[in-house]
């Protein structure tokens, strides 16, 4: 597999066979991941793979916790404008529809939000953690490791769903893996595992805006 095949074929997952993945693929999948681009080489990403039964009791402590008050950080900003809600929306749609729920049913949504703290029956999570010296930088330098991440993890066959959405539990994922609160800042969680081909969540239509919306080109281009 190329790499714009790759990039193609990667999507977030949200149902995986009931199939361990080999430990050592992940292991080959990080290191070669440690290329990724950082600025100043500073690499500020620092992350804990979690598999087994660890991974099991801590889906069952998320479950059963109240989310965490103050927050880990803004997840969605506010005064967010029209443009972004609509891409949103559209998009969360989609996922209840494949999720056999109605757009807009409370309760549905509540319980595919849930599947977030079970990891979408994934075998393994990687837990990423910022340390809080770093700035706005550096959490794109997070962001661009966590993708090369994702798109080896394609060339491997392999699926993964970065799962921000575990911010409401940041200071308990960071308690039971032993992170320093004080240190670091909890970014997301990233479930691995095997896609389920038949499931509708991992098969609905995703859209992204035409790059023209996104991008000018100004010189000869």
């Amino acid at each position: 597999m190329d790499i714009a095949q790759a990039v193609a074929a990667r999507r977030s997952i949200r149902a995986f066979l009931d199939k361990p993945v080999d430990p050592a693929v992940l292991r080959r999948v990080i290191a070669q991941a440690q290329m990724a681009p950082s600025g100043y080489n500073f690499q500020p990403w620092e992350a804990v793979v979690v598999t087994g039964e660890k991974l099991g009791e801590l889906s069952r402590l998320m479950l059963s916790a109240e989310p965490q008050d103050p927050v880990e950080y803004q997840l969605v900003p506010k005064g967010l404008p029209q443009l972004y809600k609509d891409r949103r929306d559209g998009i969360v749609g989609r996922r209840m529809e494949a999720a056999g729920f109605a757009r807009g049913d409370a309760d549905g949504m509540a319980k595919l939000a849930a599947r977030n703290f079970a990891f979408f029956g994934a075998p393994a999570a990687m837990f990423t953690f910022v340390p809080r010296v770093m700035g706005l930088p550096q959490w794109s330098d997070v962001g661009m490791w966590l993708q090369t991440v994702m798109l080896l993890l394609v060339g491997e066959g392999l699926g993964s769903c970065a799962q921000e959405s575990l911010f409401v539990h940041g200071r308990l994922i960071k308690e039971f893996l032993g992170v320093s609160d004080e240190s670091h800042v909890f970014f997301c969680g990233m479930a691995i595992g095997h896609p389920d081909p038949d499931a509708p969540l991992n098969r609905f239509e995703r859209t992204r805006a035409p790059i023209d919306e996104a991008v000018r080109f100004v010189g000869d281009a």
